[in-house]
């Protein structure tokens, strides 16, 4: 597992539009879109200069999502920390050998063409954590 950074903060939101206006005064510039029906979400990626973890804006495309959900239980703001790895089903597999409980133990598509998988937060402190693989 080595080789790890962080990809991007997701963001939960009621507007993806309205979220976005304060990530680009401080200088995030919108990067992709993408609407993601197995998940139920829309996105929006806002990319900064300094580094190439970016802002992932997340918002529901019904109430009986998984960020629907988020929002109507906690309210909008940081939903998860999403943390790029080079090989996910090898990192899949040494997490669950070391007792780490996955919520995906296979990997699902994910946004601009990424595979993803979430470890559940009682492995974590409390934190959603989604690993990310890109095909790039």
């Amino acid at each position: 597992m080595s080789d790890v950074s962080v990809d991007h903060i997701g963001i939960a939101s009621e507007s993806i539009e309205a979220a976005s206006g304060f990530w680009e005064l401080l200088g995030f510039k919108p990067s992709a879109e993408h609407v993601n029906d197995e998940q139920g979400v829309r996105i929006k990626m806002l990319e900064g200069s300094v580094s190439s973890a970016k802002i992932e804006l997340l918002e529901p495309l019904g109430p009986n999502t998984p960020i629907g959900r988020f929002i109507s239980k906690r309210g909008e703001g940081i939903q998860q920390l999403a943390v790029r790895v080079n090989d996910i089903e090898s990192t899949i597999t040494q997490l669950i050998a070391s007792g780490v409980r996955m919520i995906d133990e296979q990997p699902v598509d994910g946004a601009s063409g990424s595979i993803i998988a979430f470890v559940h937060p009682s492995s974590t402190g409390g934190v959603l954590v989604e690993l990310v693989e890109h095909n790039n």
